[in-house]
């Protein structure tokens, strides 16, 4: 659905069906069996669309409003994300943080993590932070798509 408002634009509406619940209290995926994304943000909205737009096109998605609740999903799941989306200012754990602990653990070390952010002109320190990828919010879908699939690959039936 989109509207126009005046003097601001177009402005498009889509339903999102909320895919969220504490990433340490179960498994809060959409879709497959086991999550390909792991969504890291604190801002539910952008979890929620992310979750939307993946699972629409046939992706598994686990969701961590934060760093701490992202390690501990990852520590406390036996099934592995093929990619991890981290923004980096976050409460309680931010992205930076977060990364440090990922690379400092053997079992958590070889996950590849994109950085979502709306920090401009991060492209260079994301190597620094051994991510594979940066989107920059807001980002176009095909894009996000794009980069997903690179890493998990087509899903099933896609």
């Amino acid at each position: 659905m989109r509207e126009c408002l005046e003097g601001v634009g177009y402005v498009s509406y889509i339903k999102v069906r909320h895919c969220d619940t504490a990433a340490g209290k179960g498994s809060a995926m959409s879709g497959a069996a086991s999550p390909a994304v792991l969504v890291v943000d604190d801002d539910q909205n952008v979890r929620d669309l992310i979750c939307a737009i993946l699972g629409s096109k046939g992706y598994g998605t686990a969701v961590a409003g934060n760093g701490k609740e992202a390690l501990t999903y990852l520590r406390s799941s036996s099934m592995r994300p093929r990619l991890i989306l981290l923004d980096l200012m976050m409460p309680e754990m931010t992205g930076w943080e977060f990364q440090k602990a990922q690379q400092e653990d053997p079992a958590l070390c070889g996950i590849p993590v994109a950085i979502i952010t709306g920090l401009s002109r991060f492209e260079g320190q994301a190597t620094a932070l051994g991510a594979v990828d940066v989107l920059c919010k807001p980002s176009r879908i095909e894009t996000l798509v794009s980069l997903v699939s690179r890493f998990c690959g087509k899903p099933a039936g896609g």
